[in-house]
């Protein structure tokens, strides 16, 4: 696949798209001195390339209640069974990232709870998946960093 070309007004687009993806593509055509149109071309060719995905949307899980974050290293019996309790995980609502790993554990996670009980139990519906021979958490104690915004500028400041 060849790889798509950003000029200097594509890179101005998403730098203003990635501070907040809902900025109207108006206010970025008048920032630009481009028309909304041309926002909305640049934005779709983007889309059809593969370069944006979509957009996401950030909550304020203290605020919700759900501030409580843990960490879970899950130990399988083989190996083989990886996508079996991937597709087991997935069927858990408050795991919010699963990575499958090399090293100490199969698969890591990252769990979001209201409190220490709800995590609890998140972990037991974990351990009770089979394959799954032990699990071991760590609690995070605070979320210092969760920042993407700083990536995705570097990562489109270097494609030329």
């Amino acid at each position: 696949m060849a790889k798509f070309k950003l000029d200097d007004t594509d890179h101005q687009i998403l730098d203003m798209l990635i501070e907040n993806t809902r900025t109207p593509f108006t206010d970025i055509a008048k920032k630009l001195s481009i028309s909304a149109g041309t926002v909305h071309v640049r934005v779709k060719k983007m889309e059809e390339a593969g370069i944006i995905t979509g957009s996401s949307l950030r909550l304020d899980y203290k605020k919700l209640g759900y501030s409580f974050i843990a960490y879970v290293g899950i130990f399988l019996n083989k190996t083989s069974q990886t996508q079996f309790v991937l597709e087991r995980i997935n069927q858990i609502p408050f795991i919010t990232v699963a990575h499958v790993t090399t090293g100490k554990f199969n698969v890591f996670c990252k769990i979001r709870a209201r409190d220490t009980t709800h995590a609890k139990n998140i972990i037991y519906l974990i351990d009770d998946i089979e394959g799954v021979t032990r699990t071991e958490t760590m609690i995070s104690l605070e979320e210092s960093i969760n920042d993407k915004k700083r990536l995705m500028h570097s990562i489109f400041n270097d494609i030329v």
